[in-house]
């Protein structure tokens, strides 16, 4: 309560935009008159819908309400959706029942909401933190759990970047899993299509493929590796120079995520991996979508207890998600173009982050091959995290 009570006091001196709510209920105004989804704009930005036809149909009952009732609800709605992220976060740790009781869950809740990317998911009222609970609750759920990934799918039906984890279930072995991913996406394709069928054939031959729709890659906000390599080379359309690195980053994040489930047994830290992958791969990952920070802090401090120098890494990542480093530097206009060599890890920590955390896993698996006794020369997942958890193996 005291954070919402800081949160409602922030607005009093500085209301919060909120404009992704306004385009969400013109998607759903769209898609329930049989309007042009993708002509309109709204907000004094002059946004445009980005998200596939399905979207738009689940948005329908935001035309229900006024639009200042649906940012009070939204407001509520992700609060909640903070708590029970981080208590996905902690069961996927494998923290304990004392870990992930409830004066624990909420104040890490109320810690929580002022991460930056979380933070911004208010200030524009997004929906990262629904999606990123859909994936995490559905992959964490055991092998062989019915429809396991099907929700990925209709999340990746929402927004396309969890496609990956079908990929990521693929190359893991889970073939059945990875094509109920598959299922669920073409499921919320299809009922696009069923209600907005012109939409839908607009949005898949055309629309998807217009990334400069969704805003300019260059933005500092722009937290993807196109956003720090276009800021990089002072170009705001570097081509091969970012496809290449995007194509090479992707194959390593999978592999490395591929690694710690085979190696270490450890499906959430495969998870948490792939969807870093993600959102460095992606052509526009704004700051907001960086709501994985969350499962990520928790996996963290779930192995802190033992090891002072795991302490200082949770520390220093907890400080990197809240500086908010890449508004402190001066960006306006096209000033993000110009940043100079000082100041480029100041406007993409969270790609440099990502970056430096894929390298690290792969170096924390380097050296222990697959266990004997197990599918795939692996330890089972739950059995391999109450190891860890408990100080039972080095590393």
């Amino acid at each position: 309560m005291a954070s919402l009570a800081g949160l409602w006091m922030l607005y009093q001196v500085q209301p919060l935009p909120m404009s992704d709510i306004a385009v969400y209920r013109a998607e759903g105004q769209a898609a329930s008159v049989g309007g042009d989804l993708y002509g309109f704009t709204v907000t004094k930005w002059a946004l445009p819908a980005t998200y596939p036809p399905f979207a738009a149909v689940l948005f329908i009952p935001a035309t229900w309400l006024s639009l200042g009732t649906l940012k009070i609800i939204a407001v509520l709605v992700n609060a909640v959706l903070l708590a029970l992220l981080v208590h996905l976060s902690c069961k996927a740790a494998g923290l304990g029942k004392a870990d992930r009781a409830a004066p624990v869950i909420l104040a890490a809740t109320a810690l929580g909401l002022w991460l930056e990317p979380v933070f911004q998911t208010f200030v524009f009222g997004q929906v990262n933190l629904a999606l990123t609970c859909l994936v995490l609750w559905d992959l964490s759920r055991p092998d062989g759990a019915r429809l396991k990934g099907f929700a990925t799918g209709i999340a990746a039906g929402i927004k396309l970047t969890p496609a990956l984890f079908a990929v990521y279930l693929l190359v893991t072995g889970r073939v059945k899993a990875a094509f109920t991913v598959l299922g669920g996406f073409l499921a919320s394709a299809l009922l696009g299509w069923l209600v907005l069928p012109a939409a839908s054939i607009e949005f898949w031959t055309r629309r998807m493929f217009e990334t400069g729709r969704v805003g300019k890659a260059w933005l500092v906000d722009n937290q993807s590796l196109q956003g720090l390599i276009a800021r990089v080379l002072h170009d705001p359309e570097p081509g091969l120079l970012w496809a290449v690195p995007a194509l090479l980053t992707a194959a390593a994040g999978l592999y490395t995520a591929r690694r710690v489930y085979l190696r270490r047994g450890l499906d959430s830290w495969g998870v948490l991996c792939t969807a870093v992958t993600a959102l460095l791969v992606s052509p526009i990952s704004w700051s907001h979508h960086w709501v994985w920070c969350v499962p990520l802090l928790v996996a963290l401090a779930a192995r802190t207890r033992r090891h002072a120098w795991r302490r200082a890494l949770l520390t220093a990542v907890t400080l990197a998600f809240t500086a908010r480093t890449m508004w402190l530097i001066p960006h306006t206009g096209d000033l993000d173009l110009y940043f100079s060599w000082w100041q480029q890890p100041f406007a993409a920590p969270y790609p440099v982050l990502g970056l430096a955390l894929l390298v690290t896993v792969f170096w924390w698996t380097r050296q222990l091959p697959g266990v004997s006794g197990a599918p795939g020369g692996r330890l089972p997942a739950p059995r391999a995290e109450q190891q860890l958890s408990s100080g039972s193996r080095a590393g």
